[in-house]
């Protein structure tokens, strides 16, 4: 595997400070010096790491460095460009296209990771649900003409309703009081 130039060199620094504790010189200062901070137990790790790489300072190469990416840079710019398209697109739905397009798995999480990087998240929680009559109100234009006579026919059929006395108003009085007069017939009870 082919390492950046500043990793092998730091691998040689470190296999510089190791000969030299191994010398008698102090870990603070040759930590000082060549711009490491090692305490005892990572000085005794990195000691066990060299003897067993066979005393050679390849095998002081920091082995963290070159695992591939699942989401790579061709990935992200496609998701990113997919939820700037579509707002109303969802992890689930957005992993299940990565999956057919990429042949990579990623998880829901790892999706609305990538998607709040770039602020292009939803806002939490449940989105609302979008009628045709509240979306348009919502957006500041005027009702329909076939909106309007719908809003009309509502209003007529709920005035017919409001004249039929209700059995089940008769008691109201008892839960909501109002004034005594209009129930009873006499004065204000006060």
């Amino acid at each position: 595997m082919e390492h950046p130039p500043a990793i092998l060199e730091k691998a040689q620094r470190l296999e510089q400070l190791l000969l030299r504790v191994a010398a008698g010189e102090p870990l603070k200062e040759v930590n000082a010096e060549l711009g490491f901070d090692l305490t005892d137990m990572m000085l005794a790790h990195q000691q066990a790491k060299y003897e067993a790489g066979g005393h050679t300072w390849e095998a002081l190469i920091d082995g963290r460095h070159g695992h591939a990416h699942k989401a790579h840079s061709a990935l992200r710019e496609w998701l990113y460009a997919r939820k700037e398209a579509d707002d109303s697109l969802r992890a689930p739905q957005l992993v299940k296209e990565i999956q057919e397009k990429f042949s990579v798995t990623l998880t829901d999480g790892h999706v609305n990771y990538l998607l709040q990087r770039r602020a292009l998240t939803a806002p939490p929680g449940r989105p609302f649900k979008k009628t045709p009559d509240v979306q348009s109100h919502a957006e500041g234009q005027p009702p329909s003409a076939e909106e309007s006579s719908e809003e009309a026919h509502a209003v007529a059929g709920a005035s017919v309703t409001a004249d039929v006395p209700s059995e089940s108003v008769d008691n109201a009085g008892l839960f909501f009081p109002r004034n005594s007069q209009g129930r009873d017939g006499g004065g204000d009870s006060r």
